[in-house]
């Protein structure tokens, strides 16, 4: 029982010493952070031939135009792209299962919310995924902030884009 526990103590005290370079397998690397540009036209592009299209939207309802942080969008373990303020951004894919990752940008504890997605992407198709940020708004909500990831009708999705700028895919950087 002495050895169990012994042996239990420093498997543990390993994975504590071992920081990870990702928030999950679906996110880029930690120290990636993102500058965005908005971009006032509304023309989303059909699919590439033999691949599927991703939108992401951010909404953030009436609080998007007072909301100044990034959300960070990662797929299959990598960053590729961002927005910010009621905005979306649109990327073609391959075929096959794709994993999403969504992370607020940010140098605090804030940094560490993330939500999570996988989908299967088929030639032809578009994909509408939304993210909403709730909570941390001091004298309006006592809940702790969260990140909410979920695919959006089609519908909506063309309702929110018309109403919302295109971000030109930024480029990123390290801090």
């Amino acid at each position: 029982m002495k050895n169990a526990l012994m042996v239990m103590f420093l498997t543990l005290s390993a994975f504590a010493q071992d920081t990870p370079s990702r928030l999950a397998p679906a996110c880029g690397p930690k120290d990636v952070t993102f500058t965005v540009k908005m971009d006032l036209s509304h023309s989303p592009a059909e699919p590439e031939p033999g691949k599927a299209r991703v939108v992401f939207i951010q909404d953030d309802s009436t609080w998007g135009d007072h909301q100044h942080y990034v959300m960070k969008i990662g797929l299959d373990g990598a960053w590729v792209g961002a927005y910010k303020q009621n905005s979306y951004f649109t990327l073609s894919v391959d075929p096959g299962e794709h994993h999403v990752c969504a992370n607020v940008q940010s140098k605090a504890s804030i940094g560490q919310l993330l939500a999570l997605a996988h989908f299967a992407a088929e030639a032809g198709q578009i994909y509408y995924f939304r993210t909403r940020f709730f909570g941390g708004m001091p004298g309006i909500t006592t809940a702790p902030p969260y990140v909410d990831l979920e695919t959006v009708d089609s519908d909506e999705a063309k309702y929110l884009m018309a109403s919302f700028p295109q971000i030109t895919l930024p480029q990123p950087g390290k801090p």
